[in-house]
């Protein structure tokens, strides 16, 4: 998989992959309702704990059963285990959302995918290259507009990722058009249409169209739209607020890419730095029933769904399409979802075509064990 793809695949949000382990006593839990078939899967997370994540939460939804588990903990000076129930940050699973709210604007007639960045948003796309005039809202939401990722600008990468950094700038308050203004200092990866490479600009931009079309902020028509008709009681897309809502376990990173040094506890952060390509928050169950109802059509027309499942190479087997990834798996079982990375936390959410197999997990550290491992686990059973 190539850099960018790869980066795409495990961080995309406001933190870079950071590779290295901490040790912690795993602690494994039953399941809430068993299902049967899950021996390989609970394997997975256990040898995720035991290659240095702190703790893994995950839960499996296959037709009308659900099978959850935990290992590891949630507090590495308590001990205290991670829950089923935890909330966590999911950062760029809210691509998905935010996705999902522009296609049902689509659908109601309220813009279109082929409009201009321009249309909605005039002037913000301008200087060094940068031409919103020949970008559309089809090319911010499966990457290929060029945009450059605020993420990868040097100066942020100082300010925001460095233990420094991070430590005295976690709780500093951003505007989107902050981020937007780094992201225009850089020129773009290429012209329009012509390639893929994923940028977090592209998502703080949709988010920005949903508020210009809509007249109210993205967040709450994510809520109107897709939190309250699912009835997703553990996901919010939080504004400024640093902790998570309880149950939730500790965030850890070593804000850096060696594997040695100090753990940091980053769990209190500042989320609008992320804004609509990372900013929210949820946990295992909830993203379960939304990634089955997202591709069971309760959210979208079958118009607009096929639009979001129309994709483009993304790496490796991996394609990506609106706010969505087309995974196939060793087995040849392809399945549709996203994942996201932020400091101390690393998620990931899939299903079937079907909408009848899904499954959500979440690390509370950012730097080691494979999300990809557990997927595999339960879908191909190694």
């Amino acid at each position: 998989m190539n850099r960018r793809a790869r980066t795409a695949a495990l961080t995309a949000a406001t933190a870079v992959a950071l590779t290295v382990a901490l040790t912690a006593p795993a602690v494994a839990a039953g399941p809430v309702a068993a299902h049967g078939g899950h021996d390989a899967t609970g394997r997975a997370v256990r040898a995720a704990v035991a290659d240095g994540v702190p703790g893994v939460t995950v839960t499996v939804r296959r037709g009308h059963g659900t099978w959850a588990a935990t290992a590891g903990v949630g507090n590495v000076n308590t001990g205290q285990p991670r829950s089923v129930r935890d909330h966590y940050r999911i950062a760029s699973i809210t691509k998905t959302f935010v996705a999902t709210v522009v296609l049902q604007l689509e659908a109601e007639g309220r813009l279109s995918l082929d409009d201009t960045v321009e249309k909605w948003l005039p002037g913000a796309v301008r200087g060094n290259g940068n031409d919103g005039r020949r970008i559309t809202i089809r090319q911010l939401l499966n990457h290929t507009s060029g945009i450059f990722d605020y993420l990868e600008d040097p100066g942020f990468q100082q300010t925001y990722m460095t233990p420094d950094g991070f430590m005295k700038h976690r709780f500093d308050e951003a505007a989107p058009e902050d981020m937007l203004a780094i992201a225009m200092k850089n020129r773009p990866y290429f012209e329009p249409g012509a390639s893929f490479a994923y940028s977090n600009t592209n998502y703080l931009l949709a988010a920005r169209v949903i508020e210009k079309a809509t007249g109210n902020g993205y967040g709450a028509e994510i809520d109107r739209r897709i939190i309250a008709p699912l009835h997703l009681t553990s996901t919010s897309v939080p504004t400024t607020r640093v902790t998570l809502p309880r149950p939730s376990s500790r965030g850890y990173s070593k804000l850096a890419r060696e594997t040695t040094g100090p753990t940091y506890d980053v769990t209190e952060l500042n989320p609008s730095l992320a804004y609509g390509s990372g900013q929210m928050v949820s946990g295992s169950a909830d993203l379960t029933r939304f990634f089955s109802a997202l591709l069971r059509g309760r959210l979208l027309p079958p118009e607009q769904l096929k639009e979001m499942k129309t994709t483009v190479d993304f790496g490796d087997t991996n394609r990506y399409g609106l706010g969505l990834v087309d995974r196939k798996l060793s087995c040849g079982t392809h399945v549709w979802g996203h994942d996201g990375g932020i400091y101390g936390s690393r998620s990931d959410a899939v299903t079937t075509g079907d909408g009848r197999h899904s499954l959500a997990v979440n690390f509370n550290g950012d730097w080691s064990g494979s999300t990809d491992a557990i997927i595999e686990a339960e879908f191909c059973g190694k």
